[in-house]
């Protein structure tokens, strides 16, 4: 028996795949809704409509995702409750044990995009527990679900969506296969589509983009991202500070993630712990609830980075403290997460 090349059989099996799509196409109708949608990506990007149709008629509406979306864990969860889901003892040694088997790999991300190591593995700890807990959500489900069905959100996920089916063109995949997370987030770091477009990087050089299964892609795209959102290698992130008089603070304190304040401004309004820092240094202040008392920490330019990953104070402190104990637990010496805590 004759056997095919693998690259041509994944080639065979796709177009069989999509012939079986197109055929769906013939002898069914969408919605109106996602009608007009297939007509607009067609106008914009000059794609099949047939096709585009076949992959549509199979996408599934999930209403466990419109609930799940419906209550995200950063609007419900104190900064001591959501702190203990990610600060575990379990994945800070896990995060200790991926950079010590990826330090090379880690180590050319840092020298290449400015991050440092802890950092990137913090984001793949907070997101995917290190590559482990990606998702098991069709993307085209998720993204169809939320760009049709969840009115709040609907234009932003439509987005989405069609960011994911041009990746899905470009990079020779089935948009019907590819797993992740119940919004759509895609690989170790959980990317939506158009940020996979923009920013993931394909870093063992072999001519694709796999932040699904492979580690190099995965850490470099994770590094990229927070280079291209303005990283400042050496650059403070956040410092626990004493705020001697909380009303002096209530007008800058969580005024969002935008650094709208100074370091001097915080000085002057009675706000400790900013030794070394410079007066000119852009600041915010926010004020959390930790696990027996109140907290106050002054964020700087690369904590505002972090947001940009995922837009929650929560979370970027949660990554910093998770870069924090890696850090500790691999006896770095100094280093961003390490300053000021």
């Amino acid at each position: 028996m004759t056997r095919i090349p693998a690259p041509k059989r994944i080639v065979l099996a796709l177009a069989a795949s999509f012939a079986l799509a197109t055929a769906l196409a013939d002898e069914a109708a969408l919605d109106p809704e996602v009608e007009a949608f297939v007509v607009e990506l067609v106008a914009r990007h000059d794609l099949d409509a047939t096709t585009l149709r076949g992959v549509l008629l199979e996408a599934e509406l999930k209403p466990g995702i419109v609930e799940r979306i419906s209550r995200p864990v950063e609007r419900t969860l104190s900064w001591g409750e959501y702190r203990r889901i990610f600060l575990g003892a379990d994945r800070i040694a896990e995060g200790v044990r991926f950079v010590t088997g990826h330090r090379a790999l880690l180590a050319r991300a840092q020298a290449t995009f400015g991050v440092p190591p802890e950092y990137v593995a913090a984001i793949l700890g907070v997101e995917t527990r290190y590559g482990t807990l990606s998702g098991d959500w069709r993307v085209l489900d998720a993204l169809y679900t939320l760009g049709f069905h969840y009115p709040p959100r609907a234009d932003f996920f439509r987005r989405e969506l069609e960011a994911f089916l041009l990746l899905a063109h470009e990079e020779g995949k089935d948009p019907r296969t590819l797993l992740g997370s119940y919004a759509g987030a895609m690989g170790w770091g959980q990317f939506i589509p158009s940020s996979f477009r923009a920013y993931a990087v394909d870093f063992d050089g072999d001519g694709t983009r796999d932040i699904w299964a492979n580690p190099e892609d995965a850490v470099g795209s994770i590094a990229n991202y927070f280079a291209e959102h303005g990283w400042r290698p050496g650059g403070p992130v956040l410092r626990r500070v004493v705020v001697t008089d909380a009303r002096a603070v209530e007008g800058i304190a969580n005024r969002g993630l935008e650094l709208q304040s100074s370091v001097a401004e915080l000085r002057r309004l009675g706000v400790e712990g900013l030794d070394v820092l410079s007066d000119a240094e852009a600041a915010g202040l926010w004020r959390v609830e930790g696990e027996s008392e109140e907290e106050f920490y002054a964020t700087f330019g690369n904590f505002y980075v972090i947001t940009r990953y995922n837009r929650s104070h929560l979370y970027a402190l949660a990554v910093h403290d998770l870069a924090r104990e890696i850090a500790v637990g691999l006896d770095f010496p100094g280093g961003g997460a390490v300053d000021g805590r």
